[in-house]
């Protein structure tokens, strides 16, 4: 006999009130070991088709990391010092950037930016401002990335836990589903199966998508000669997650910095914009359709509260579990609403009067 609807619910609040404990108390304990985790369900699908093509799962799992291996090295070398180069040199930029923005305005429109004028003061404040949040923000980042503990967290931790967790993944989710309720399984299941459409969708399709147009923004802008171009594809990238929002805002800075640099060289204007036109048309009929699909149930309204709310009560890593709770909160709405309109409460007793 199954347990009353009540007593299921107080278990199954005491099971998040725990969890929601844990994340809090513990969360940076936690970061590595929900980095692997990410990671290793990243690259499950990889892992899948080695086997389909013959391999086991151990020679898979030693030829992805030995792959991923090989890119850290390289990115370390070689686009990880540029990226932070460039992110420093941009901030430390923005009160030069700002004087050369005043004297455009101030030989175009004089009225409006007078000595001592409202704009003046206003442009002035907000580069001392980026100026200052922007280096104090790198240089924390940086002493906190080169502590002995956070480097052995991030290069030692989550790669090792990466590399268990590919390689017993299959097994660890036969395992879960033997410990489900046997009278919920099937509805379990189902749910899950959704929770992982919508996940394998948007996690690793758009993830894809914003590594390739990240990667292409930031090499076009290089070869076009645009300073600061490998933070401006890395912007872009980042936040291409957000539909439109990662071209409007790489754009904007994009062409912003080119309008300071290439003033006159109207060409190399129109390249930069062009590079970013090209973006849009290149996600928009190809990698999104091919990677994404059509609709993943992922409102970015949905996508940002959840982001906003978990990344404020559990910092980095309620950003990290932010994107699967709030698919999991989507997908079991929308199970909610499917069972409350086949209940009497939606219909009521008009079809059985009929």
């Amino acid at each position: 006999m199954a347990l009353p609807i009540r007593d299921q619910l107080k278990y199954w609040g005491i099971a998040a009130a725990v969890l929601m404990v844990t994340l809090w108390f513990m969360g940076d304990v936690l970061l590595p070991f929900l980095l692997g985790g990410a990671i290793a369900y990243f690259l499950d699908p990889v892992a899948d088709r080695l086997e389909k093509l013959g391999l086991s799962r151990a020679a898979a799992t030693a030829i992805i990391t030995i792959t991923g291996v090989l890119v850290f090295v390289i990115m370390a070398l070689l686009v990880i010092p540029t990226l932070v180069g460039q992110a420093i040199n941009l901030f430390q930029s923005a009160p030069e950037l700002a004087t050369r923005f005043t004297s455009f305005i101030t030989e175009r429109f004089p009225s409006l930016s007078q000595e001592g004028s409202t704009l003046r003061t206003s442009i002035t404040s907000m580069a001392e401002t980026v100026q200052q949040f922007g280096v104090h923000f790198l240089e924390t980042a940086l002493a906190s990335a080169a502590s002995i503990l956070s480097l052995i967290m991030l290069f030692v931790i989550v790669p090792v836990v990466s590399v268990y967790l590919l390689l017993d993944w299959d097994r660890m989710i036969t395992k879960i589903d033997t410990l489900l309720p046997r009278d919920h399984a099937p509805t379990v299941r189902k749910l899950a199966a959704q929770i992982d459409q919508t996940l394998a969708s948007f996690v690793r399709g758009m993830g894809t998508v914003c590594l390739i147009l990240g990667t292409y923004y930031a090499i076009a802008l290089m070869l076009v000669g645009l300073q600061f171009g490998l933070v401006v594809g890395f912007i872009a990238g980042v936040v291409t997650f957000i539909p439109y929002l990662g071209a409007l805002i790489g754009g904007a800075l994009a062409i912003g910095l080119a309008l300071f640099q290439f003033w006159g060289d109207w060409v190399s204007i129109g390249m930069v914009a062009g590079i970013f036109a090209l973006g849009q048309v290149i996600e928009g009929n190809v990698l999104t359709p091919r990677l994404v699909g059509g609709s993943v149930g992922l409102h970015p309204v949905w996508l940002l509260l959840a982001l906003s709310v978990f990344g404020t009560l559990f910092g980095f890593v309620g950003m990290l579990v932010a994107v699967p709770v709030a698919a999991s909160l989507g997908v079991v709405t929308r199970f909610a609403i499917e069972q409350y309109q086949s209940s009497l409460l939606y219909r009521g007793t008009e079809e059985n009067d009929t």
